[in-house]
């Protein structure tokens, strides 16, 4: 798992324990901060490639057209994953994302319903993706590319496996 440092002039350290103890029952309530600068300054965020991958997939997934996401492979080899005893449902399926500093790259594996327009699908998944990581993560997206794998058609029956159990 990679994890990624938000920060820009490494990490502040933090105010000696003793004194901040010490004085820090007369200026309660004052509106005193101590280490001076921005709080927002005072320490490291890191975001997870995971955390970006999840948002990205619900984003894609909230556009209208997209029927799934990953190939059809993965899609199998999900179901039957959830259907073991403490399995979970994959909420990064088809997303794979690279993380920096302060960007972000991602590729997203989709498949879309038949008659949609495959052009104006990939454009709103790119679009939403892109306004959620930005608002979500404050990274920078510098590209959401995207494959799709397959089309969708009503008569199709799902890829997923039926359970023998009821």
């Amino acid at each position: 798992m990679v994890m990624t440092d938000m920060t820009e002039g490494g990490s502040v350290r933090a105010p000696d324990t003793d004194k901040a103890l010490g004085d820090s029952g007369a200026r309660r309530g004052q509106g005193t901060r101590r280490g001076g600068g921005d709080p927002a300054s005072r320490g490291r965020t890191t975001i997870a490639d995971g955390v970006v991958e999840k948002i990205a997939h619900l984003a894609a997934r909230d556009v209208l057209g997209v029927h799934a996401m990953g190939s059809g492979i993965s899609r199998t080899f999900g179901a039957m994953r959830e259907r073991v005893p403490g399995g979970s449902k994959s909420t990064t399926r088809g997303v794979k994302a690279e993380v920096g500093e302060v960007q972000t790259a991602l590729d997203l594996e989709i498949v879309v319903d038949y008659g949609v327009s495959i052009a104006d699908v990939a454009r709103d998944v790119r679009e939403n993706v892109i306004a959620a990581v930005e608002r979500m993560t404050g990274l920078e997206v510098v590209e959401v590319n995207i494959a799709v794998s397959d089309v969708k058609l009503p008569d199709e029956e799902e890829d997923e496996p039926e359970t023998r159990l009821q």
